[in-house]
């Protein structure tokens, strides 16, 4: 036996050991740490995982700065993973995956089905996503049932802790946090701090840590019955501080210091129609009509901005843009809210024939400005609603209102219940908010049932994943508004519950109005009001009128596929009515 000790250990080095070389992989620390890599990789790393993304299966598009670990199963149907994410040691991720920015899967996770994560997602080592379920009829195997997929859906700013299951059909509301172990099989609500088997909420994370609200159910989520009327009522108890705010002495303003319009004194109405069941008392409702109606043309019959000539018009050219165009509904919408009408017919409308708005509809630009085209159809269709009820018989050429419903109904895409083509620069925006002007103005407006109604709820569910435009501070009032209505008008009007327990994705519904409502009823400003929304698109972030008008609109919306709504205390009567116009 040999007795000899061995030498004493030397420190592993590499360079001294080539035949070890390559047995500490660089790339293992860097697939279990991968917030390290943008720091600390080389040139031939990054070259390695430029390499690695590019090979991933399916239609996988992958940000700037993501990680994905080589030893990572990541076999998507298809990936959309945002700018500054990543994909860690050994997870495995197939079907469809979708996160905004700075999203983590964590060692050992697994994804599965149809899941969406929203901006700055943290989800734990070994947590299961799982987007998939088995049918468990006793007439045949497990492994032999069909599945079932409705998708799982987490909002922004929210961490999902270590060993947690989330199953299908779940949608997890904004800034949540859902505790390690924890099994979650319903859906939670924005703010929550939930945790066990089955998950059950602890608290709302805005609340000190240990205290705990003494009201129970519905009423201690943030959009609550409870919260909801406390919300109206100062918005009544505001609302003429706020009209007063933006009357400059003469005229209305969307906000102190801008020029006067149409919209403003339109938005006004609104309001106050809205909250005081009034007038705006800055003029008697008489002064208010006579306003309004003097502005009409009398060749036209449309309504020009301000101190502008209306755009010109004959039988077989609707034309015109802009504010001509949408006053057919804010002004007309205005003067009934005030118990009156347009003095005239829109002329271009009454004498238009069914050849000449055929042939105009197909030259609409539905490839790539499906809102244009359907903001025309709006403004067309409001127009033939308010000569349809002009009280000398003005009406339309017959036939008309039959040749838009026709051409609507065969040239919808059975895909997606719409019209009009998403575009590779600003996916369904232009779609989903062209659905929602079209079918204001024709299906909503005439009582219409609108096709494919199961259709168009994926589809628009689809576009409020779009962190583009649903992100953490980048939604405007027009995308909020073009999601809830077809929500709600598909949910009500076509008969598929889509608000309600047990309808069509339902669960996803109300967890994208829950998740909504709670955002937009943080954003009123005491005595201002409503910012439309961040950025340049419309009048901007400062508080006015049609921020005001639409985000009233919204929360009514919002709060009824909730099945809130009667909280509130009012129910919008003019552009954003919920139900067909009286006389449609």
């Amino acid at each position: 036996m040999d007795h000899r000790q061995p030498p004493p250990a030397q420190p592993f080095d590499d360079a001294a050991h080539p035949e070890h070389q390559g047995r500490r992989d660089p790339s293992v620390r860097f697939d279990h740490c991968p917030w390290l890599f943008e720091k600390e990789a080389t040139e031939e790393q990054r070259a390695a995982q430029r390499e690695r993304q590019r090979s991933l299966d399916g239609d996988s598009e992958v940000g700037e700065r993501c990680y994905v670990a080589e030893s990572a199963a990541v076999l998507p149907d298809l990936l959309r993973l945002g700018d500054d994410s990543y994909i860690a040691a050994h997870a495995y991720v197939t079907g469809t995956l979708t996160t905004g920015t700075d999203c983590t899967l964590n060692p050992f996770t697994v994804v599965r089905g149809t899941v969406s994560l929203g901006t700055g997602v943290r989800v734990g080592a070994h947590t299961s996503l799982l987007a998939f379920n088995h049918s468990t009829a006793p007439d045949r195997p497990i492994h032999r049932q069909p599945q079932t997929s409705r998708g799982i859906t987490v909002g922004d700013d929210v961490w999902i802790g270590s060993h947690v299951v989330v199953v299908d059909g779940v949608t997890i509301g904004d800034h949540c946090v859902i505790g390690a172990g924890a099994v979650v099989t319903k859906d939670v609500p924005a703010w929550t701090v939930a945790a066990g088997n089955p998950a059950r909420r602890i608290r709302d994370r805005r609340e000190p840590a240990g205290r705990r609200r003494e009201t129970a159910g519905a009423d201690r989520e943030a959009t609550g019955p409870d919260v909801l009327a406390g919300f109206a009522d100062t918005a009544r108890a505001q609302a003429a501080d706020l009209l007063a705010r933006c009357w400059n002495g003469d005229r209305y303003t969307d906000r102190p210091g801008v020029a006067p319009t149409v919209r403003a004194h339109c938005d006004a109405v609104e309001i106050a129609d809205l909250l005081l069941s009034s007038a705006p008392a800055q003029l008697d409702r008489a002064k208010h009509i006579e306003r309004l109606t003097s502005l009409q043309d009398p060749e036209t019959g449309l309504v020009p901005e301000l101190g502008e000539r209306p755009p010109p018009m004959d039988a077989d050219r609707f034309t015109g843009e802009g504010p001509a165009l949408y006053h057919v509904l804010s002004v007309g919408y205005a003067l009934d809210l005030l118990g009156a009408a347009f003095p005239r017919p829109v002329r271009g409308v009454r004498d238009m024939t069914a050849p000449q708005l055929v042939a105009r509809l197909e030259r609409l630009p539905w490839r790539d400005q499906a809102w244009t085209a359907g903001a025309w159809i709006d403004s067309w269709a409001t127009a033939a609603h308010w000569n349809l009820r002009h009280p000398d018989g003005a009406g339309l050429v017959p036939g008309t209102l039959e040749a838009l419903f026709g051409w609507l109904l065969t040239r919808a895409d059975p895909w997606t219940g719409m019209w009009g083509s998403p575009s590779g620069g600003a996916g369904r925006l232009q779609v989903v908010n062209g659905y929602y002007r079209l079918t204001r103005g024709s299906f909503a407006q005439f009582g219409v049932p609108v096709p494919h109604p199961e259709r168009v709820v994926d589809a628009v569910l689809d576009h409020a994943r779009d962190t583009r435009y649903f992100g953490a501070g980048r939604e405007n009032a027009c995308n909020v508004l073009d999601v809830a209505h077809p929500l709600w008008l598909c949910a009500r009007q076509s008969g598929i519950g889509g608000g309600g327990e047990g309808g069509y994705r339902s669960a996803e519904i109300r967890g994208w109005a829950e998740q909504r409502l709670t955002a937009v009823l943080a954003r009123w400003q005491d005595g201002r009001g409503f910012g439309f929304g961040p950025g340049t698109a419309g009048p901007g972030p400062e508080p006015g009128l049609q921020g005001t008008e639409m985000w009233l609109a919204i929360v009514w919306l919002l709060a009824d596929l909730l099945g809130r709504s009667d909280a509130l205390g009012y129910r919008p009567r003019g552009v954003h009515r919920p139900e067909p116009a009286a006389g449609a």
